[in-house]
């Protein structure tokens, strides 16, 4: 009986509690985003050390300054990528109701705030391919930077380079979360996690979420604020 009990503790490599008492797949989805987050901040450290060792930089305020449906002379910065923030906020506000309705075991309310949260996924990668076909036809591309520096001196083509590589990264790391609750979203309306007895899944799709969020405040801050 105690062999039974010691080998029911051990075997946490199936789906029971891992040596530091959290579900296993939590777990892993944790060591995940510690890795993840390390290329970030890579990405960002590499942007920092050379946006402040140029002596120059193209202002975002002149940059980001556009939205859809403005003419050529309309001139407001940064309220475009605010909505773009705002979007994914309330995403991640919808992807907390959906975990909290997941401890509820509330089907119905899960798949109504996954719906919300996919949604508002959606709208914010629409909103970044705007940006992106906007800037493409300013002549913005990687290799290509038309804008100039905030003192009026040629800019390099370090700005585009890294706002395009960071950006899509994170892009597609938002498409990747938007399939991922597109599937949690499937698994909830056929049942799975009913016949599971839990949704610790839409847990986990929720943490992937969150970190998504967190890493676009400081994209946000590098790119458009500073």
């Amino acid at each position: 009986m105690e062999t039974t009990a010691v080998a029911a503790d051990t075997n946490w490599w199936n789906g029971g509690k891992s040596p530091f008492n959290v579900e296993y797949g939590k777990l892993m989805m944790w060591y995940f985003l510690m890795s993840d987050s390390f290329t970030f901040g890579a990405f960002l450290i590499a942007y920092g050390t050379v946006r402040f060792s140029s002596n120059g930089w193209p202002n975002p305020n002149e940059v980001f300054r556009s939205y859809p449906g403005a003419g050529e002379g309309v001139h407001a910065p940064l309220v475009f990528v605010s909505i773009m923030t705002f979007i994914l906020i309330m995403s991640s506000v919808t992807m907390v109701l959906a975990v909290h309705a997941g401890h509820e075991r509330d089907k119905k309310g899960v798949m109504m705030y996954l719906g919300w949260t996919i949604l508002g996924g959606l709208a914010f990668l629409s909103c970044q391919a705007w940006e992106w076909t906007h800037l493409f036809h300013e002549g913005a591309w990687w290799g290509r930077n038309p804008f100039p520096n905030a003192d009026g001196t040629g800019a390099s083509t370090n700005f585009t380079n890294f706002f395009f590589t960071i950006t899509g990264f994170h892009g597609f790391h938002v498409f990747s979360g938007v399939v991922i609750n597109i599937i949690m979203l499937i698994m909830a309306a056929t049942d799975t996690f009913e016949k599971k007895g839990h949704y610790l899944m839409i847990e986990k799709a929720g943490l992937y979420w969150h970190f998504v969020d967190l890493v676009w405040v400081f994209v946000f801050t590098c790119f458009y604020l500073l």
